[in-house]
Parts: C-alpha cells; sequence; structure tokens
C-alpha cells in the first residue's frame, strides 16, 4: 500500500504529494484566514488517507461528520458524555485504532477546550502496546493552544494548552502526529505551533501573519506579499513530508462537503415591503425555539457503555420477594391509595408538618368509613409513595423499588422514589424545582445536598454531560433517567 497521497497540483498542473508516513514523524501546521479553504485542505487529506492511517479530528464546528457517511468514521458527540465517559471512549478509541470525529460545536467554547483536553490526554497516555500510528486532526486550534489569556478560566486554558502541547511535543513517539489548522499564527500558542516541521501558509492579510508564515516557509520578509495575494484554495507548502522548497498548491477536489455551507448567492424573497412586514407581524404560528437533536452514534455508544457498567452477573439478578400488603380488604386498599392519592395533589402538601397530613388523612379515612391500620410513621412513608406517583404498596411494577427504598430514611424517600420511578419508565431525569417542591424545600443548596447525600449512600449515580443534561442511575437496578437540563 502507498503511503503517499495527492492534495493537489502546482502551478505547472504536476501533482502535490505528502509522504504520510514522513507525515506522522514531522506534523503539519496549516495555516490561512477565514474562507481560505483550510477546511477543504484537511478535508481532502483526510479523506485521501483514510485508507491508510487511523484519523481522530478534533471538530468543533461539527465540520468533518459527513466523512462518517463515506468513510465509516465513528462520530462521537462530545455534548452527550461526561468526562468519564469521554475517557472510556478514547481509550477504547486507542485500543481498537477507530477513525473517530469528536464534535465539539454543540458545547461552548471552556465546556469544548476542557472536552478536547481531557480526549487528547487519554489518546497521550495510552499503554505502551497501544501506541498506534495515527493522524490527530485538529481544526481551529488557536482555540484550544491560545497565544494569551481569554475569556475562559485560567486553569481550562491551562488545562488545553497542555493536552495540544503534549500532543505536538511528545506525541510522535506514540505515534500521535498532530495537523493542527489556524486562522491566525499570531493566536496559536508558539510552543505549539513551532514543533511542526510541514507547513501549508493560505491567504492572510494581517502583517504579522504574514510575517510568522514567510518565517516558517523560509522566505525574506520582502517576499511575504505574495501570501496576502493566494487564491481561496492555493496554499504554499514545504516540509520533510511535502517538498524541500516551497511550492504553490492548488487544492484538488474532495468527495463529501460540510453539512451547513451554502454555495454561492440564493435568491431573495418576492415579497415587497407590506407583504413582508405582514409576514413579520401577523404570522398566527408561534416560532418554535431551536431544538438541537442527539446524534445516533452517542446514543449508541451511551447503551454500550451502560450494559458493560451495568451488567449483573446471573447469581445476583434474584427479584426481591414482595412484600406483603398492609391491607386485608381490596376494597380498603383502594380507598386508602385514592385519599393518599388527593392528599398529594394538593398544593404545597410537602410543606406542611407530618403530624398535620396525618390528622387531615385519618379525617378523611373516617368521613369514608374505613379504617386504614397504620400508624404516624407508617402513613410518612405511605405518603411519600404518594407523592412519587406510587400510592399502592401492592402494586406489582413497583416492588422491587419498595425493596430498594426500605432502608431509605422517611424524609429521602419521595424524592429517591421519584428518582427511581423516573428511571424506571426512562423517563426525563427530574429537575431541581420539581424535587424541592416534593423534598418541601424552596432552597436549590438543599437538593444539591441531597443528592450528594444520596449519591454516598450508594443508593444514585448522578451524571452530568459536557452539554449541561443530568441523568442519575439507580445502581442496584442497573436503569437511569433520560438527560435533561439540570
Amino acid at each position: 500500500m502507498s503511503a503517499t497521497i495527492v492534495i493537489g497540483a502546482d502551478r505547472s498542473g504536476a501533482p502535490v504529494r505528502i509522504d504520510v508516513e514522513e507525515l506522522l514523524a514531522t506534523r503539519l501546521l496549516v495555516q490561512g484566514n477565514s474562507g481560505s479553504g483550510k477546511s477543504h485542505l484537511l478535508r481532502r487529506l483526510l479523506e485521501e488517507s483514510a485508507g491508510i492511517v487511523q484519523q481522530v479530528v478534533i471538530d468543533p464546528e461539527g465540520d468533518f461528520v459527513t466523512l462518517a457517511d463515506v468513510f465509516g468514521h465513528v462520530v462521537v458527540d462530545g455534548s452527550a458524555y461526561d468526562g468519564p465517559e469521554i475517557v472510556r471512549l478514547a481509550a477504547r478509541i486507542r485500543k481498537h485504532r477507530a477513525s473517530v470525529i469528536l464534535t465539539l460545536d454543540g458545547l461552548e467554547l471552556e465546556a469544548q477546550m476542557r472536552c478536547a483536553a481531557v480526549f487528547l490526554n487519554t489518546l497521550f497516555d495510552a499503554p505502551r502496546d497501544e501506541w498506534y500510528p495515527a493522524l490527530v486532526v485538529v481544526d481551529e486550534a488557536q482555540m484550544f493552544a491560545p497565544a494569551a489569556a481569554g475569556d475562559v478560566s485560567d486553569e481550562v486554558r491551562r488545562l488545553s494548552l497542555s493536552a495540544m502541547t503534549n500532543l505536538m511535543c511528545r506525541g510522535r513517539k506514540r505515534g500521535l502526529a498532530g495537523v493542527i489548522a489556524t486562522q491566525r499564527l499570531a493566536k496559536l500558542a508558539k510552543n505549539v505551533a513551532a514543533e511542526a516541521s510541514n507547513f501549508l501558509m493560505g491567504r492572510t492579510f494581517l502583517d504579522i501573519d504574514m510575517a510568522r508564515a514567510a518565517d516558517l516557509l523560509g522566505m525574506e520578509r520582502k517576499q511575504a506579499e505574495q501570501i496576502r495575494d493566494l487564491e481561496r484554495g492555493h496554499f504554499l507548502g514545504l516540509g520533510p513530508a511535502i517538498a524541500r522548497r516551497p511550492v504553490g498548491v492548488r487544492i484538488a477536489d474532495v468527495r463529501t462537503t460540510a453539512r451547513n455551507v451554502i454555495h454561492g448567492l440564493m435568491p431573495l424573497p418576492q415579497a415587497g415591503g407590506a407583504e413582508m412586514e405582514s409576514l413579520l407581524h401577523d404570522d398566527p404560528r408561534e416560532p418554535e425555539a431551536p431544538r438541537r437533536e442527539p446524534e445516533l452514534a452517542p446514543v449508541e455508544a451511551v447503551e454500550l457503555l451502560d450494559q458493560i457498567e451495568g451488567f449483573v452477573p446471573a447469581g445476583e439478578d434474584v427479584e426481591p420477594p414482595v412484600a406483603p400488603s398492609l391491607f386485608a380488604a381490596e376494597e380498603t386498599a383502594a380507598d386508602v391509595a385514592a385519599v393518599l392519592i388527593d392528599m398529594a395533589a394538593e398544593p404545597d402538601c410537602t410543606f406542611q408538618p407530618a403530624a398535620q397530613l396525618y390528622q387531615d388523612f385519618t379525617v378523611r379515612c373516617r368521613m369514608l368509613r374505613i379504617l386504614p391500620g397504620f400508624d404516624l410513621n407508617t402513613f410518612r412513608r405511605r405518603f411519600a409513595m404518594a407523592v412519587a406517583g406510587m400510592p399502592d404498596d401492592r402494586e406489582p411494577r413497583w416492588q422491587d423499588l419498595f425493596a430498594l427504598a426500605k432502608d431509605v430514611p422517611d424524609d429521602l424517600l419521595a424524592p429517591f422514589l421519584t428518582l427511581a420511578r423516573a428511571a424506571v419508565e426512562g423517563a426525563a431525569c427530574p429537575d431541581d424545582e420539581t424535587l424541592a417542591v416534593i423534598y418541601g424545600t424552596r432552597s436549590s443548596g438543599r437538593i444539591r445536598r441531597l443528592l450528594e447525600h444520596l449519591e454516598k449512600s450508594n443508593l444514585i449515580v448522578v451524571r452530568t454531560d459536557y452539554g449541561g443534561r443530568r441523568s442519575i442511575g439507580i445502581p442496584a437496578l442497573g436503569l437511569t433517567t433520560a438527560p435533561v437540563e439540570a
């Protein structure tokens, strides 16, 4: 198999090639202003080398996900996972030599930097027997290796810069070949840019960037003006994997395109001033808020992780015994459940003292001429079950939860059963406001402490992904809620 690919042609029409084996040892820096064709160049490089070497793409704008349609890359949506899951995914990627695209377009800048840093550090820290060769392509590298402090915290900046420095400075011995692209060399950390031995310089207009590009290409300052005159898709290349002297190259065509690209101009609407004003002000339909649909690949990956982590040996998968009912008569049990449902549906019922609620309960039962047969402590637990939507203690589908909750303190039972019920039904994780009402508080801090206490008691596992969505798992049941904005 040839390790040389064609990325384009020079001015005479002769093909310009890149030696992939040499590129793995010497790395590549791509620079050009927005619209110069950097993404097109990276796409050409990825398409032509897809069958030669493993590829890992850090994609902050989601431009490269279409490679999966043709070349089988695995798309990893960074916003769908938390830190430990990113670590596990990156470790498997390194081990199984999967070509992947880590798309970060669903995250804010600081979350993008943190997610990419965790991902890159895991690739870098792989065991020695997994140091397989891989191209690690980082688009918009100035975001992840900024030359100066910006709008993110110092801790995140140091974490991201350290990961990029490891990739470019020490990654070669571990099989990782960094290919970084940036709009401006002046915004990219010098110790990261300096480690590349191959360069493809596109159109740029600022003097400071032209001067740095000319220095990297070994050109005199007066020759730097030609960098400003480069056309879109044209680059000056230099390096052991490209050419020993600067060579102009026009990047060849690609087979895939970014999903968000609009080619050329579009015709304007034909509506006139009055008609357009009517469309803007009189449309009876309420505009729907844009909603980002999750990709299929992250969902499948999450299910795979859950299956592995939630595996229960056959010997331990034993159904708990069904607790005996507190009532002898079917009609009495149904009446008591109905009373509890009515009480739990009343506004602010959870903010009332248990003794007051118990007194109200006994009065309602006497009016129905029924004798519930339990004391205040039993009432607390039955009322908590009703608040969580499980008023009947004989309901078969909740017996596992009741057995699990038998040692949960009375004051924590309602929120715990609410979380567990959502996990059993695969429903969305209750938000803090809902849990606060169920817990009988208006303090968000108490809810955080409640979740921490339940987690320390090994009753739940709280997970927050990089997109800020929280889900809660019930380890004893091997189930988890659907993620929702915390």
